[in-house]
């Protein structure tokens, strides 16, 4: 029963070093990661910041897979849930919405932070993969397949970028719609 309850602790303490970790990573003014940082942003010390993580790199590494696990699983979601032909192309553009738009903090983690934190230097082109097979997988076969699905993944990747940072100036709406035509004609090239 007590290790029960020293496990949930800790457990608990981790999730709030994760979640502290979206807010600093994600700050809109660019990352801004420290181990006081961390501590301060989640109401623990630093022993329980060491009860977790070796260092702030593994920490930063740790905060961007989470994210990073968590957009790939609504997107599979999405595609497993959708009820039309239509809907897995719609669906999962909407469930990224929802995960980076809806949650800013969340997308600059996932899509500006690698290009920034240092930690992160190559975790953006590891994550890369998963998404391009979900686009790749609704694509049909064609010998410019994979090219396609690469240049889809890169062009949506600009575009929630731009989107996050300010520099593309659209309705959600307008961005949902153009996503959905992007992965569409995809498909009709593919």
């Amino acid at each position: 029963m007590r290790s029960q309850q020293l496990e949930e602790r800790r457990s608990k303490r981790y999730d709030a070093l994760l979640a502290a970790g979206v807010e600093l990573l994600g700050s809109p003014d660019g990352p801004a990661v420290s181990v006081r940082a961390v501590c301060r942003a989640a109401g623990l010390t630093e022993r329980y910041f060491y009860e977790s993580f070796s260092d702030r790199d593994t920490f930063v590494r740790a905060v961007y897979a989470w994210v990073g696990s968590r957009a790939h699983t609504a997107l599979l979601d999405a595609v497993t849930n959708a009820a039309t032909a239509e809907d897995t192309v719609a669906a999962p553009v909407r469930a990224f919405v929802e995960l980076i738009i809806d949650e800013p903090r969340t997308g600059r983690v996932l899509l500006i932070a690698p290009l920034a934190e240092p930690a992160l230097s190559r975790r953006g082109l590891d994550l890369l993969p998963g998404f391009v097979e979900l686009v790749h997988a609704r694509l049909p076969v064609s010998a410019d397949r994979q090219l396609i699905a690469v240049g889809t993944v890169g062009a949506l990747t600009a575009l929630f970028i731009g989107y996050l940072d300010g520099t593309v100036t659209v309705t959600r709406e307008a961005l949902v719609a153009h996503c959905i035509r992007l992965i569409t004609d995809a498909a009709v090239q593919g």
